[in-house]
């Protein structure tokens, strides 16, 4: 392919069609007409010899040449932003803005109230909105669409070069029962873990977790006598019966009921959560994300 003459603002719209996987969005992204941007997609099919997206119920889907030039474009477009752009300095304690937050229900209990009040001291001007997503995908739907700036959650199901992420906080998991159980007086091995009815949280309304996936190696299965999603309603319904939970750790030791509970380590193996802080590429180099990006991975460290 001859590059001469290749119309810069092409590869704008390329990048913005991979953002926001929808014509009209990226055209108001980009500042033209819906016309416009179905033009420029026509030119970048002949361009490069390639449809680069389909369309589907959920948007447009792009080719796998459309996401091998995904990153490349992205970082040359930064890269031209950079040097022609010049940003004015980032100043937290100045800065009057709203910060879009995806977090899940464990992260906004664990780490916003930290968060929101380091802010107060140090940014009082940032206004920060929550929003919730229901799997880890959901949270890579929310920054395509620029619904969000950043996510604290488990890492997607699948990797994509638009989508950055770095671990900020881990957890473990433990047995919870109501401190007078008569199973708490014995300990806990796995003869006794099985012998009691249990609870399960699962935000998407399962009927097995890890816990039950560690127990099925040993061929063994729990009885479950309550599931519900949200998992902060489960210390204080452990502390009120005879149910045993196995969550994460920081779930039942900054709950109100925790001095009615007693911990043990689970009778099986189970892995450590790892929560990351995920971003949108196109947000990489921008001043005050980046600024409130550190923050959060700051705040983090200190939990």
């Amino acid at each position: 392919m001859d590059f001469h003459g290749v119309d810069l603002n092409l590869l704008v719209a390329f990048d913005a069609l991979m953002a926001e996987r929808n014509v009209t969005r990226a055209a108001a992204h980009v500042g033209v007409s819906q016309p416009a941007m179905s033009a420029a997609l026509s030119r970048l099919r002949l361009l490069l010899g390639d449809p680069l997206f389909h369309r589907s119920s959920d948007g447009l889907l792009p080719t796998p040449r459309a996401r091998e030039l995904a990153a490349p474009i992205q970082e040359a477009l930064g890269g031209i932003r950079a040097a022609l752009v010049r940003q004015p300095g980032f100043v937290p304690s100045e800065a009057r803005l709203t910060f879009n937050l995806g977090l899940t229900d464990y992260a906004a209990f664990v780490v916003l109230p930290l968060l929101m009040q380091v802010l107060g001291t140090e940014a009082p001007g940032i206004c920060v909105q929550v929003h919730g997503y229901h799997d880890r995908d959901h949270a890579v739907s929310l920054l395509d669409a620029g619904a969000i700036d950043a996510a604290i959650g488990v890492t997607p199901t699948q990797s994509e070069e638009r989508i950055l992420a770095r671990p900020i906080l881990r957890d473990e998991f433990i047995t919870i029962l109501r401190r007078d159980h008569p199973a708490a007086r014995r300990g806990m091995n796995l003869k006794t873990y099985l012998a009691l009815p249990h609870a399960l949280a699962s935000p998407e309304g399962q009927r097995h977790g890890l816990v039950d996936e560690a127990l099925a190696l040993h061929g063994k299965q729990r009885t479950l006598s309550l599931t519900l999603p949200q998992m902060f309603a489960l210390p204080a319904v452990i502390a009120r019966t005879d149910l045993a939970a196995t969550v994460m750790k920081r779930v039942a030791s900054h709950a109100l009921a925790s001095k009615e509970l007693a911990f043990f380590p689970p009778p099986v193996a189970l892995p450590e959560i790892v929560l990351n802080l995920i971003w949108h590429r196109r947000a990489d180099a921008n001043a005050a994300q980046a600024w409130m990006r550190g923050l959060i991975e700051r705040v983090s460290s200190a939990l």
